[in-house]
This record gives structure tokens, sequence and C-alpha cells, in this order.
């Protein structure tokens, strides 16, 4: 049994239960803190001055402390428990964990300034901070007990389960299907191949996790793939380097080029949901050619993300199966439900309750007033792990990862066939020249 698996889940499902009473009865606020975006000077306009909020105010407000004391004491409490139960120390996990979280803070605090949110995601300033603090310093061994990255990025996979709801496939019908459910498996078996028979990587976990970041979602999809198929920390510091460094090119050459060959606002933004891998850049990508590329870029992006949960299923399957199996001999069930990821059920688990009971029941704006709590405290559980990774991580290992440089061209090549195959899709279905083109309100 894989006791930090099941507590994972049982820790991502108390914040889960916790947010639905919070939200469905009203009798008390359970929301994580969340810094508002503020500016560093820039000149801003109108518009977006307005959503902009000095640090002094929030500082000032009582509600930031009340928030930040909630945040620091839900996730301190439940994560010792954790720690507890898996048999370690609670007098040395305390005062590390509290340190961690206030780098995590710092981290918080620098993915909300104005153009930092932007264009670029909280996981690479995680990942600095952490790297800084490794590679100078050094990391203090009083520390090191709340270095427990897969523990965090478990639980928060398993919060984040229940923002991915069955329902948007409805929105876009065939069309988000077809771009992204028919694209991803292609391009992934496609960098599978590549990077295993052509560039010869021994590295498997990497591999998958490095396809499974370029054809799905970026740092979301490298967490669940990583954890599933037992991808190494450096390995996955690496994919999602990689990963955002191109993101934030794509970000700003795809609209670019979308327009320079005179595309459809439609087809350009379904192009970009496909292809570019954070779900933020895809917003702000899509934003640049207009309200209907922004909507369809969004909802294939978010089509895309539910997969998430499947492609790690199927990942845990065959990494307990075929990958070990010229090792081993034959793997039966019992020996792949031993190795199976366990957090993979509290995914679905979480996944299958706000689709089929809670939004049912309660509606969509109950589940989306739900979503905005739970949004918080996976961003929280992500923050700690990738702050975790950086912490972890030694830049002479990471180089070594490199193995020639054959990891970046496995990206490079892999992304440039999914643009070409997420294109070939999105001109079959929305060209308008085989199928009706459709509206979207």
């Amino acid at each position: 049994m894989r006791t930090e698996d099941w507590l994972a889940v049982w820790l991502g499902c108390i914040v889960i239960a916790i947010a639905c009473l919070s939200v469905l009865t009203g009798w008390f606020d359970f929301s994580a803190l969340k810094f508002s975006t503020w500016a560093l000077g820039e000149h801003l306009s109108e518009a977006a001055a307005a959503k902009v909020v000095p640090l002094g105010e929030q500082f000032a407000a009582s509600a930031f402390w009340w928030k930040l004391l909630r945040t620091v004491l839900v996730l301190g409490v439940l994560f010792t428990i954790g720690i507890k139960l898996q048999g370690g120390s609670v007098k040395k996990y305390v005062p590390a964990f509290l340190l961690l979280f206030v780098l995590a803070v710092v981290v918080r605090l620098i993915s909300a300034e104005f153009t930092l949110n932007r264009y670029l995601e909280w996981a690479f300033w995680a990942l600095i901070v952490g790297l800084l603090i490794a590679n100078t310093v050094g990391v203090p061994a009083w520390l090191k007990p709340a270095v427990r990255t897969e523990f965090y990025i478990k639980t928060g996979l398993v919060i984040m389960g229940f923002s991915v709801l069955f329902s948007n496939i409805a929105k876009f019908g065939l069309y988000g299907l077809g771009i992204a459910w028919v694209v991803t498996p292609i391009v992934i078996l496609f960098m599978w191949w590549f990077g295993t028979r052509v560039l010869k990587i021994g590295n498997k976990p990497l591999v998958i996790t490095m396809a499974s970041a370029t054809s799905v979602c970026g740092t979301s999809a490298a967490i669940a793939t990583g954890a599933a198929s037992g991808c190494k920390k450096d390995d996955l510091t690496m994919t999602v380097s990689i990963s955002i460094i191109f993101t934030i090119l794509m970000m700003a050459l795809e609209p670019v080029l979308i327009r320079a060959t005179g595309m459809s606002a439609l087809m350009g933004g379904a192009l970009i949901g496909g292809t570019v891998d954070s779900t933020g850049a895809v917003a702000v990508a899509g934003n640049v050619l207009g309200g209907e590329a922004e909507k369809a870029a969004v909802l294939v992006k978010m089509i895309q993300n539910i997969l998430i949960g499947f492609i790690a299923f199927f990942v845990a399957i065959f990494f307990a199966t075929a990958s070990r199996r010229g090792k081993e001999g034959s793997v039966g069930a019992s020996e792949i439900w031993n190795r199976f990821p366990k957090f993979i059920i509290g995914f679905f688990v979480a996944s299958l309750v706000a689709s089929f009971l809670i939004q049912p029941l309660c509606g969509a704006d109950q589940v989306g007033a739900i979503n905005k709590v739970l949004d918080q405290y996976k961003n929280w559980a992500f923050v700690l792990a990738f702050t975790s990774i950086g912490l972890d991580t030694n830049f002479r290992e990471l180089m070594k990862q490199m193995q020639g440089g054959k990891v970046l061209w496995l990206y490079i090549v892999g992304q440039a066939f999914n643009i070409a195959l997420t294109f070939a899709m999105v001109w079959f279905l929305l060209s308008g020249v085989v199928f009706p083109i459709p509206v979207l309100e």
C-alpha cells in the first residue's frame, strides 16, 4: 500500500468537503489567500488600472491577514497530520513547513505582479526561488523535512479533480472533442516513438512526461503524468522549464503568425487552444485575436484538460506492466494495484462528484463558487510542490539530464508535430469546407 497516495486522497477530499460545506451553507468563510494583482510602476490603461490593488492596501486589509492565517493553518494542520501518519517527526516538520510556506508567499506575491501575472506562470517563479536558494546558499538541513514534493502534488491534483467538469465537453461539441481528444493521443504516441526509438532516450518516465506536457497543458499534465510514471524531480523541473519557455514564445508569436496567414478568428483560437501549453497563456494569446478566438481557445483547452486524469491513469497502468516486464516478468493485477498511484482515484472521484452530484443538485453557479475556493488551495499545494522541486534541484545534475540536447529536440519536434496535426484537424472541422462553422455565443 502506498500510504502517501491514500493520505493525499483523503486530505484532498477533506479540503473539497469543507469547501462545499462552506459555499453551500454559507456558515463560514473557507477561502484561501490570493494576492490581488499589483503593479510595479507600469503605465497601465484605465481598464487595467481598475484591476490593480496596491500592495499597501492589500497588507492593510484585515481580511488579508485572516486569509493568510487560515491558509497556513489549514495546509499546515492537514499536511502535518499526513506526515505524522506516515511516521514522520511533527517537531521537525512544523518549523520547516512554516519557512517553506513563507517562501510560497513570496512566490505568490511575485507572480501576482501585473506584467508577470500576464506572461509567466507561478510555477516558473516557484522553481526560480527554490533553485536560487539550492544553488547559492544551500538548503539548511532543518528545512528538508518539509521538502515533500510528491505529497503536495498529489494532494493538489485530487483538489484539482473537482474543477474538471465533464459538462465542458458539450460546450464545443464534436468540434472540441475532435481537436482536443483526437490529436492529443496521437501526439503522445508520436513523441514516445520519437523519444525512445529515434533519439534513443532511455529515461522513459521523462519521455512520457514531456509528451504529456507538450500535448495537453504543460505544467498540470507534467505534474500528473510525472507522478504516475515515477518521473524524477529533476526531470520534472526540466520538463516544466522547457514548457514554460516555449509557452512564452508561442503565446507571443502564434497570434502574429495566425493573423499573417489570414486564418479566421475561430480557427486561430482553436489552434491556440490545442497547441499552447498553459491555460492562462491560451486566454492571453486568444484575446489578441478577439473575443471569438479567446472563447474557442479556452473551450478547446478546457476540453483538452479533461484528458489529464485519463492520461495519468493509462500511464500508471503502462509503467506498472509493460515498461517493467522485461526485468520482472509478467505483472499481475495485485502488483498493478500496489504500484498504481492512488491519487488518480481521488482525482476521478472529485471530478465525478462535481459533474454528476454537486452540479445537478446545486447548479453551475455553486460549483463555480466552490471551485474559486478550491482553486487557491490547489495553487498553494502546487506552489509548495514546485518550490520544493527547486530546493531539491542542482543545476549541474539538471544539465546532465539534457542528454546532449536530446530532450530539447524531443520537445521541439513534438511541438512542431502537434502544431501541424492540430492545424489539420482545425481546418477539417472549422474551415466550413467539410462541416458547418459553429457559432460561439
